[in-house]
């Protein structure tokens, strides 16, 4: 914690005021430069205008989140969300969803995306999910989907798949629409670490009040 604390404290001093974000944004730009030491963020993360707003309430209300990676999910801990009542779900390595990509000749992520909303729609879940997308653009890309569909319209999308192939496009896409908030990163950068801190930043808030 001592630790983290100066790092904190490294990243204030190195961005002085005025700062490209404030608030809380600034909180969750400031755990991103400090999960990555890259502040080329600065010029990256965009934000929803209701982003922040919609984030914290809905893990202040007991919300389920949803992430692309196992690697996503263990990064946003139980000590954080355990007090806040909320869940966090992965079923990349669920055998059905192995064998549905198979069947339909698609992406385990994409796959994973149906399943999840075929679950909701099972037992009638409506409640608004939080998303957390770090590594996989088809798992973005299909969301998005469902959402200019109207079959799901989330509280957040925290959408940073990385890589060279869609992964800078599916954000762009991201950004795009305004039916549901988000928080997400231009170009190529991203990540399962960086896209859990984005939830960890925002949990913290929500833990404060």
């Amino acid at each position: 914690m001592e630790i983290e604390q100066s790092s904190l404290g490294i990243i204030d001093r190195e961005v002085p005021e005025p700062r490209p974000f404030q608030g809380v944004e600034w909180e969750v730009v400031r755990r991103m430069i400090h999960t990555t030491a890259d502040f080329e963020l600065l010029d990256l993360v965009c934000f929803h205008p209701r982003a922040v707003e919609a984030g914290v309430q809905a893990l202040a209300g007991g919300t389920r989140i949803v992430t692309d990676t196992h690697m996503a999910r263990v990064g946003i801990p139980m000590r954080r969300m355990e007090p806040l009542r909320c869940v966090v779900e992965c079923l990349m390595t669920d055998p059905e969803v192995a064998q549905r990509a198979q069947r339909e000749r698609t992406t385990r992520a994409r796959a994973a995306v149906d399943m999840i909303l075929e679950h909701d729609v099972q037992r009638a879940d409506s409640a608004p999910r939080i998303w957390v997308i770090g590594n996989a653009p088809t798992a973005l890309m299909r969301l998005l989907e469902h959402i200019h569909s109207g079959a799901t319209c989330p509280a957040l999308v925290v959408g940073m798949p990385v890589g060279f192939v869609n992964a800078a496009e599916s954000k762009q896409l991201l950004q795009a629409q305004d039916r549901v908030p988000f928080v997400t990163i231009q170009g190529r950068k991203g990540g399962s670490a960086l896209a859990a801190c984005v939830v960890n930043a925002l949990a913290d808030v929500a833990l404060r009040s």
